[in-house]
């Protein structure tokens, strides 16, 4: 293809090749993201490397399939939004990570509204979920340790949803900012990780 990009070339020093590679990485992000926010669906590694003009060989060495594709372009969406704006990895997280997320989600309004609002944006959130599904049981597995099973999970959903997917229905249906965001979702989750450590067990369905 005219005017590829040549991939890196080994007799690079390491710590040139790292920063070529991540370069090599955030170009091929930033390309998927522009198509995911053109309606495209037909993602695939053609694609990025007419986009790009990087070859298809080098798309595929980094991303060797389209779930890959996804992944990082996910990664690279919270690396726009801010460094706290990741999965949690302590209980205290939960919380104390709201004001950075929610604010974070402003100031790339647009594309985070892709990555909640859209098909492309739902493959994209998808493309990771089995990660989220972790990072969020790891965080919450004391607060959850006591209910019945069944309930774990409803328990774990109800934060991570209030954790970082508020944002767009708060934003769109009420016109709040991510800062006051932040201290309605940081109310309700403190309120029910408080219940959850009085209740000693009962079913969720249970005062």
């Amino acid at each position: 293809m005219d005017g590829e990009i040549p991939e890196v070339p080994d007799s690079k020093p390491p710590g040139v090749r790292e920063t070529q590679k991540q370069e090599m990485r955030t170009r091929i992000a930033d390309a998927l993201i522009d198509l995911l926010g053109e309606g495209r669906m037909d993602i695939n590694h053609d694609l990025i490397a007419e986009r790009t003009g990087v070859a298809r060989r080098t798309v595929y060495r980094y991303f060797p399939d389209r779930e890959a594709l996804l992944a990082v372009a996910h990664q690279r969406v919270q690396e726009l939004a801010g460094p706290r704006v990741t999965y949690p990895t302590t209980e205290a997280d939960l919380v104390g990570d709201l004001h950075d997320i929610h604010t974070g989600f402003d100031s790339i309004a647009a594309i985070a509204t892709l990555v909640r609002a859209t098909p492309q944006g739902r493959a994209m959130r998808l493309a990771t979920n089995d990660a989220r599904q972790a990072r969020y049981r790891a965080v919450t597995a004391d607060l959850v340790k006591d209910l019945p099973p069944e309930d774990q999970d409803l328990a774990t959903a109800i934060l991570q949803l209030l954790h970082t997917t508020s944002w767009l229905e708060m934003r769109d249906h009420w016109g709040l900012s991510g800062d006051k965001i932040a201290k309605a979702a940081g109310w309700a989750m403190r309120t029910l990780m408080a219940d959850l450590r009085a209740r000693n067990g009962r079913p969720l369905d249970e005062d």
